[in-house]
């Protein structure tokens, strides 16, 4: 057995005595639809982790998240319904299926051809399984509980593989600015629900101008909320230090401890 396999047959082990005789209470009570919070959970911590560059974290994040995922494969197979080997084989026969330039004699030109197929792959194993009512369409496998902005990200993501996108950058660009016109035009008339109705409509667009150049909006705008957050607690820091509160300070007395709070890094 290898280290890998062995340290995996631990964390079986582990979870074999939680739910055998004697075990934990708790865990006893679980089933799989109990643990999807706390797989949501351990998923944003870990990414949380990744992030932050923090590598210790970061395994003890995945270590969690891997409990997790064979803890729902201990039920399963308790259950009767299919085994972690069952995982483990079906999925390795999809990436191979799904990567025929890599293990097959498909030659794609560029990664946007590879996108296609791997699209035009996922839709021939949904209509060969033969499930009645099983997705079709392009948005069909979309998961419903995805946030927002990762969403918005994966609807342009799906829509671009079908060419159903700005054919240029510069047209992606054009929209961005006429959705930002009709925001700002819907601003002055005060209509709350059509200024929220435009507002969408510009963060989607804008959620596209990034994914044409690589950035992913969910990722970017995480990056963007931990600057500040670091960079307004160096404010506090330095209003701390110098016996002032935020609070009782006025505006350009914050910006320019801000500005302070930037140029340290």
């Amino acid at each position: 057995m290898s280290s890998d396999s062995a340290s995996i047959a631990k964390i079986q082990e582990v979870i074999d005595r939680l739910l055998g005789p004697g075990g934990c209470p708790w865990d006893q009570k679980q089933t799989p639809k109990t643990l999807c919070d706390y797989v949501i959970e351990e998923a944003f911590e870990l990414v949380s982790a990744i992030r932050a560059d923090d590598a210790a974290e970061t395994c003890e994040e995945l270590g969690d998240v891997l409990f997790l995922l064979l803890f729902q494969a201990t039920l399963a197979k308790r259950a009767g319904q299919f085994s972690l080997e069952d995982v483990a084989t079906q999925n390795a026969a999809k990436m191979i299926r799904r990567h025929p330039h890599v293990f097959g004699d498909t030659v794609v030109a560029d990664q946007e051809e590879l996108l296609r197929n791997w699209e035009r792959i996922k839709r021939g194993e949904k209509k060969d399984s033969g499930k009645e009512g099983g997705p079709a369409g392009t948005f069909d496998s979309l998961p419903e509980g995805l946030p927002p902005l990762l969403k918005a990200y994966r609807i342009h993501s799906k829509a671009a593989r079908t060419g159903f996108t700005w054919a240029t950058d510069e047209d992606a660009r054009a929209q961005y600015e006429a959705e930002l016109k009709e925001f700002e035009e819907t601003c002055e008339t005060g209509d709350a629900e059509r200024m929220e109705e435009e507002y969408g409509d510009l963060l989607f667009t804008l959620v596209e101008l990034g994914r044409r150049k690589g950035i992913k909006a969910n990722a970017a705008l995480d990056r963007a909320n931990l600057k500040f957050l670091a960079r307004y607690r160096r404010m506090e820091e330095l209003a701390r230090e110098r016996g002032l509160e935020l609070l009782d300070m006025g505006l350009d007395d914050k910006n320019r401890l801000w500005d302070e709070a930037k140029a340290l890094g």
